[in-house]
């Protein structure tokens, strides 16, 4: 069921719809958060690897922190107990603000006991330096084992989902065991322009194609955090909460060819099972 925000274990409400802040950097970035900021947007998501931390610190300035959602990912390189504080610390730092409201594994490292990891961020819960914690990328099978050993409840699992990559078990496990789903890379880079089906569907309800991509998604019970730095880019992906897709159309881009992962290092190797 779509929600425009969901309510994770602390009681934090999370907006279902944010921005995404990869690639977004230098005084360009910064001037792309703000005007989003300005725009309406309170749910920002950033990462340690994005090398942004800074220019997201500074946007926020002049805001109610209570009013502003801030998810960041601690980086599969620091994973180990003390790592994770460490990294937490310097995020915070970076971040210039007292918390995160939610912290993410970025991606699985099949080297570090996942005990290790799940034990900090629950000393992070603890010592208030996050509010929740969370995933991304893991597939069903470490999202199990995950939820087996973590002490604290996962609030979110991010991952890649658009019309071209539709995670349907995936998407079923998480909302069964109470995870939240946050989709990345909603709009696939931009092929959801091209495609015939999402092109007709827009044109019926007089939107674009992106704005139809997010609506399915949100529709699927799904939080989507697409980028931009484009100020009518960032009206029209706000701009999907007052209109809805039919079954029918929901239907007909579920069987959109579900072919392209954007997202595919090539040194991971869990993404065979969803």
């Amino acid at each position: 069921m779509m929600r425009d925000r969901y309510i994770l274990p602390s009681g934090l409400a999370m907006p279902a719809m944010g921005l995404g802040t990869a690639n977004l950097r230098g005084e360009e970035g910064l001037m792309a958060i703000e005007i989003a900021l300005v725009l309406g947007y309170r749910h920002l998501d950033t990462a340690d690897s994005y090398g942004n931390h800074d220019i997201v610190g500074r946007a926020i300035k002049g805001y109610e922190r209570s009013e502003l959602f801030i998810t960041t990912k601690v980086p599969e390189d620091r994973l180990h107990y003390d790592e994770v504080i460490d990294a937490c610390r310097a995020n915070l730092r970076e971040l210039d603000t007292d918390y995160i409201d939610l912290y993410l594994i970025h991606w699985p490292n099949p080297d570090v006991p996942m005990q290790q990891t799940f034990d900090a961020l629950a000393q992070l819960k603890e010592l208030g330096m996050i509010r929740d914690a969370g995933v991304s990328n893991f597939q069903r099978r470490r999202l199990r084992r995950a939820l087996e050993i973590t002490p604290i409840p996962i609030a979110n699992n991010q991952v890649e989902l658009h019309p071209f990559l539709y995670q349907d078990k995936l998407i079923d496990f998480c909302h069964e065991h109470h995870v939240t789903v946050t989709a990345y890379s909603p709009l696939a880079r931009g092929k959801v322009f091209d495609d015939p089906t999402l092109r007709m569907i827009a044109a019926d309800h007089g939107k674009t194609p992106a704005q139809v991509s997010l609506r399915w998604l949100l529709q699927k019970g799904c939080i989507v955090i697409p980028r931009s730095s484009d100020e009518q880019h960032l009206r029209e992906n706000l701009d999907v909460f007052d209109w809805s897709l039919s079954a029918t159309e929901v239907e007909a881009i579920d069987g959109i060819p579900d072919e392209l992962r954007i997202a595919n290092p090539p040194d991971f190797d869990e993404f065979d099972e969803q």
